[in-house]
């Protein structure tokens, strides 16, 4: 039984690099979605707070992030301070990028999230410790790295011309919206991670399954700076 639940969990796993190769393209805001986003004319909360939360939902490499940031949290308060400081840094460049005009090459900030997600694994698996024999700051490093996927978010809106027309209004609540996402994402991954912890099996198949969580964020960069490399040509 031990070996079957093993199989099908590395399956599963598998599942997620094939979803990931075939999905990486259509991350990003297209469909009814654009064409709502630029026909908006003044305040639309509502819609907006729904399209930030969709776009959190389904933005698996932000996910990717979250589930190693609290692979291993077990206290309510370690988890919250940790996705705290996240939500603080992909507020704040979120809100900078669209209100403040700043932009970034989204192939280049992409591909640092895509980084993000295997550093995160990377240091779950003690490679730091085992490598370099040191341990950077955690709580830096998700700060740090909130930062980008927050201007991750902005190149997404940015790519659509949106009206001046109620664009505070309607940011925060995208900003609010993928706020909500996030909440109800990590619901999920916690109820499964809180049965999952209870199997024996739990801290034999951590190693593996962030080495395939990492193996997916590399995969999230090298399709990204291919996309780069190939604009630029």
């Amino acid at each position: 039984m031990g070996r079957l639940r093993s199989c099908v969990g590395y399956g599963a796993i598998a599942l997620l690099v094939a979803v990931l190769s075939e999905s990486v393209a259509a991350h990003g805001v297209s469909g009814k979605d654009a064409v709502f986003l630029q026909g908006i004319d003044g305040a639309a909360i509502g819609p907006l707070m729904y399209l930030g939360a969709k776009h959190m939902v389904t933005g698996y490499d932000h996910l990717l992030f979250l589930v190693g940031v609290i692979f291993f949290l077990y206290k309510v308060k370690d988890v919250v301070q940790y996705v705290s400081l996240f939500t603080i840094g992909h507020s704040a460049t979120l809100l900078l990028g669209v209100l403040g005009g700043v932009h970034a090459n989204s192939y280049l900030i992409d591909a640092i999230i895509g980084f993000s997600v295997a550093y995160k694994a990377f240091e779950n698996m003690d490679g730091f410790e085992r490598f370099f024999g040191f341990q950077p700051n955690t709580r830096l490093a998700v700060l740090i790295f909130g930062l980008f996927h927050g201007f991750g978010l902005a190149t997404k809106l940015q790519e659509f011309e949106i009206a001046q027309d109620g664009l505070v209004a309607n940011i925060l609540s995208f900003n609010v919206g993928v706020e909500i996402g996030q909440v109800l994402a990590l619901t999920g991954v916690l109820i499964g991670f809180s049965y999952w912890r209870t199997r024996t099996g739990f801290l034999r198949h951590a190693f593996a399954t962030n080495a395939v969580v990492m193996a997916c964020g590399f995969l999230l960069v090298g399709y990204q700076l291919s996309g780069y490399f190939l604009a630029t040509l």
